[in-house]
This record gives structure tokens, sequence and C-alpha cells, in this order.
């Protein structure tokens, strides 16, 4: 080795070392210190399972039911009602009203009127002919004068539907058919019907019961009456159906008069 080159290798260039840059290390995250003198994790999770397995005493349970209770109410939305329904809702308000107005306008007017139901009844009897073809056929000839009154002092009626039937012992053995008529207050009406019966069939035991009526001279018939009245109010009017019955005994045929009679009338 030459002198150049051994001062070349002992020059600055060799001699000090290259310094190259530290990469700082990551600090350490310390570890959680705990206060002194204040509880752990653990302890406080056993001492909660602890207080969970004590059973409640008195003084707990009343703390527990006087302790209040929070309600959360959730505000709702209001919809707005459709005006259809408003519509709708006067209407039916209106409607109750006039119909609340008219049953007590009604009821005004018959507390003030006391409306009364006509009456049924008969002032004379005849019965001119009995007599059977068989001992199940019967032939008859009645006549009776049917008395209507209308008793109210300040309504007219009407009678649209008159029938009236003719039975003995619950067997009908004729029909007749009145014509319609009207009655003013107070008014009485007498209308003669006349009812006949021919060959009408008669059960063996109603048979044998006539026969022996009218050797006896005393025959028992019975008058059923529907009719259908019509009342009028001013402008309101209002009809319901009336039954009369009569109870008849008279004399035997051909001179056959009205001994006592019982009637009622009644809706």
């Amino acid at each position: 080795m030459t002198s150049s080159e051994s001062l070349s290798f002992f020059s600055p260039e060799y001699s000090t070392p290259k310094m190259f840059p530290l990469t700082p290390s990551p600090t350490p995250t310390p570890a959680p210190t705990h206060k002194r003198g204040g509880p752990s994790p653990m302890s406080q999770i056993i001492k909660a399972k602890q207080a969970l397995n004590q059973p409640l005493t008195p003084e707990m349970s009343h703390e527990i039911k006087n302790k209040p209770i929070v309600q959360y109410v959730v505000p709702r939305q209001r919809r707005r009602t459709n005006p259809a329904v408003w519509c709708a809702a006067i209407l039916c308000m209106m409607f109750c009203l006039l119909l609340i107005l008219f049953g007590i306008g009604t009821l005004v007017i018959f507390l003030s009127i006391k409306p009364r139901n006509p009456v049924f009844d008969t002032s004379n009897a005849s019965l001119s002919v009995i007599y059977l073809d068989s001992p199940k056929y019967m032939n008859g000839d009645f006549t009776f004068i049917a008395n209507f009154t209308n008793p109210n002092k300040k309504l007219d009626v009407r009678f649209e539907h008159l029938v009236i039937e003719l039975f003995f012992s619950d067997s009908l053995i004729a029909t007749q058919v009145v014509q319609p008529f009207s009655q003013r207050q107070r008014e009485t009406r007498l209308v003669q019907v006349h009812m006949i019966s021919s060959l009408v069939y008669l059960p063996p035991i109603s048979a044998f019961k006539l026969q022996k009526q009218v050797l006896s001279n005393r025959v028992v018939y019975n008058i059923r009456g529907t009719f259908k009245v019509r009342v009028n109010i001013g402008l309101i009017h209002y009809s319901y159906w009336l039954h009369g019955r009569c109870h008849l005994e008279m004399t035997s045929p051909p001179t056959g008069a009205l001994i006592t009679h019982s009637c009622r009338t009644k809706r």
C-alpha cells in the first residue's frame, strides 16, 4: 500500500461513521390506574349480584310502591275531518231534534185530548130459525142490532174495515161484512146485521149441545167483531185494530128473543 492510499484510508471521510435518523418508538399506553380506596369493577359486579339475590325487605317494597311511574305520551298527529262527515253529523242532529219535538208535540196533544176507544155493543137480537138437516149440519137465521159509539169529545173516528162473526160453542157458523162509516164526537150508530147459516158443519158434541139448548129454550151465541179504526187529529192521523166480544143468551126459535148479554171492546 502506498502512502497516498494509507492517507486516504485514514481521512475523516472514512474515520467518522455515518449517522442515520432514529424512528421514534411508540409511546406505551399507560395501564388504567384505579383510585386508592375506590371499588374495583369486579367488586361492583359481585355486590350487584348479591343485592339481586337478597330478599326484599318491607322498607324496600314500600319504597318501590311509592316510587312515581314516569309515563311517556307520544303525541299523535291530528287528522282533519272530512267536510262530508260534518255535514252528515249536522243533518242527523237536526233530524233527531225534529223527531224529539214532534214526539213532544204529539204527547201534548194526546194529553190534552185524551182519546178513547170506540165501543161495540148490541141492544137487541132475534133468533128465527135453527134446525139440523142431519146430526152434523146446521141451518139458522139470526139478526141483531150492532151499536157503535164514539165516546170522544174532540175526535172524529172512521171504521174502515168491519167483519162480524157468529160462533156457537167455538164453532164458526156465520160471517158478515159491514160497510165502512164515519162517526163524529159522541155519536152513536146502529147497524142491523143479518146472519144466515146454511149447511154449516158442527162436530157431533156441538150438534148435540145445540139440540139440548133448543129444547131447554135457552140458546147461547157468541159474536166476535174485528174493526180497523182511523183517528184524525188535525194533520195527524193514525189507525189501530179494535176487537169486540159479545156473549148472548136467547130463547128458542121461531120467536127467539134476547134474554141477557155482555159485551166488551179492547184493542
